[in-house]
């Protein structure tokens, strides 16, 4: 009788133990929800506006058109000006054409995605910019290594008569793409942009066939408003084209270029008093075949001048050269701040850095050779006191000398890759005292980089 009454009273708690559980959800659901919400489902169509513009900002061109077409209240959404004030194109070959894609664009809706949607179609992208020009202000198109997609890329350009862009990119996945275009047919495309904006402030355009007229009209439209000018690998723009620019942009912050198109008129141009503090300087200096190019010395006295004017100024130069071809550079001091090696340096050019480049931040050498560079490291450890970055690929350096090097350093390295088969083991360290003694110096955890094994 007693294990019966048991049975019963657990039988009629059961349920209120289930109850009690449910209603603890409710009230936790409900706080979060909304009570009313447990009762029906969500609906979709009733988002708010700034929540549905916010989900098709993240989704490229042909996904957001295709939410544009669930309901009426995300149509209205797909059109509003803020939705088209940046926007990226992205046009790579080969893709499919159709005919009349507009007026069969709720067709091609319902259709399964398929490859050519990996690309941003040329047809659709026209007809988007008749109902959305004037709202366009933040543009870039990316493009593949196709002289065709560079092609289409200009040819929307040229339609952008009713834009106020502030920014302008224009990138290649690979080369050539933009350098087999027609310069005649380029030209024509960005004086388009250059005239009916007058508002650019960033314009990031390497690796194309710009020119000096070009340039010209960019001056004559946006002069008051250029901030940032990107040009690497422009060859027919000469040293005249650009200190046009720095004579009359007198807002430019960051420039970016090969470094035949640097001078020192160009630098004292900077160093004006109408000129505001230059922020980052870019030089390419670049060789595709050796002794093929003469470079030119840049007078202490400019750099001088430029530090002078604008003495926070971070200058960062990428070396593509050949050992042979480094004879004009570091012979005297150079403020650079930022110097990455692409290809091989010798011990002499490390030895001159370390002499001349009192204001160096981040060193990158990708190779040297089989000679250590103990001495070389630790004369830029003396002398570069605001180093705080290091990377070394295919070099030879002692762990004696490493450490030395990392100890004269300190703490202020915040950044350190070196691959392990740089380090040479000595009979005072080997590897695996090697990190417990540079982690000591930097007052962190430390390892050496490993190769991967594929």
């Amino acid at each position: 009788m007693k294990r019966a009454r048991q049975k019963v009273v657990a039988e009629n708690e059961a349920p209120q133990t289930s109850q009690k559980s449910k209603k603890q959800k409710t009230c936790l659901y409900g706080s979060v929800f909304g009570e009313s919400d447990l009762h029906t489902s969500m609906d979709w169509g009733n988002l708010p506006h700034h929540v549905i513009l916010r989900i098709f900002q993240f989704l490229p061109l042909v996904d957001r058109a295709r939410a544009s077409s669930v309901c009426r209240r995300w149509n209205d959404v797909f059109h509003i000006p803020d939705l088209w004030r940046r926007f990226e194109f992205e046009l790579s070959q080969p893709a499919t054409s159709y005919l009349n894609l507009w007026r069969r664009f709720e067709f091609e809706l319902s259709q399964p995605a398929t490859s050519y949607l990996k690309s941003t179609h040329p047809d659709l992208i026209q007809q988007i910019i008749k109902r959305h020009a004037d709202h366009l202000q933040y543009v870039s198109f990316k493009v593949d290594s196709s002289t065709e997609s560079a092609e289409a890329a200009c040819n929307i350009l040229s339609q952008l008569v009713n834009c106020s862009i502030k920014t302008l990119g224009l990138i290649s996945t690979a080369k050539p793409s933009f350098m087999n275009v027609a310069k005649a047919h380029f030209a024509s495309a960005l004086t388009v942009v250059f005239v009916n904006s007058k508002s650019l402030s960033s314009i990031k355009i390497d690796d194309t066939p710009l020119d000096d007229p070009s340039l010209k009209v960019l001056v004559a439209n946006n002069s008051d408003t250029l901030k940032l000018l990107k040009m690497s690998s422009c060859p027919y723009v000469s040293p005249a084209g650009i200190l046009c620019v720095a004579d009359q942009c007198h807002g430019l912050k960051e420039l970016a270029l090969n470094y035949y198109i640097l001078s020192d008129e160009l630098l004292l141009a900077l160093s004006s008093e109408k000129h505001v503090d230059l922020e980052h300087l870019r030089i390419d200096v670049v060789s595709e075949n050796p002794g093929q190019v003469e470079f030119h010395t840049i007078k202490k006295q400019s750099w001088d001048a430029l530090v002078k004017h604008s003495p926070k100024v971070n200058i960062v130069m990428y070396f593509f050269l050949y050992e042979e071809e480094f004879d004009a550079f570091f012979r005297e001091e150079t403020p650079v701040t930022h110097l990455y090696f692409g290809r091989a340096v010798s011990k002499a050019m490390l030895g001159r850095i370390g002499m001349n480049c009192p204001r160096l931040i981040e060193l990158v050498v990708c190779a040297n050779g089989l000679q250590p560079l103990d001495a070389e490291l630790i004369q830029i450890a003396e002398r570069c006191k605001n180093l705080t970055a290091m990377g070394l690929g295919e070099c030879e350096v002692t762990c004696r000398g490493f450490i030395e090097f990392v100890k004269m350093c300190g703490g202020r390295l915040t950044q350190l890759s070196i691959m392990e088969e740089v380090l040479i083991p000595d009979n005072d360290y080997s590897l695996d005292r090697l990190h417990l003694e540079v982690s000591k110096h930097l007052g962190r955890m430390w390892f050496p980089d490993m190769m991967p094994t594929w």
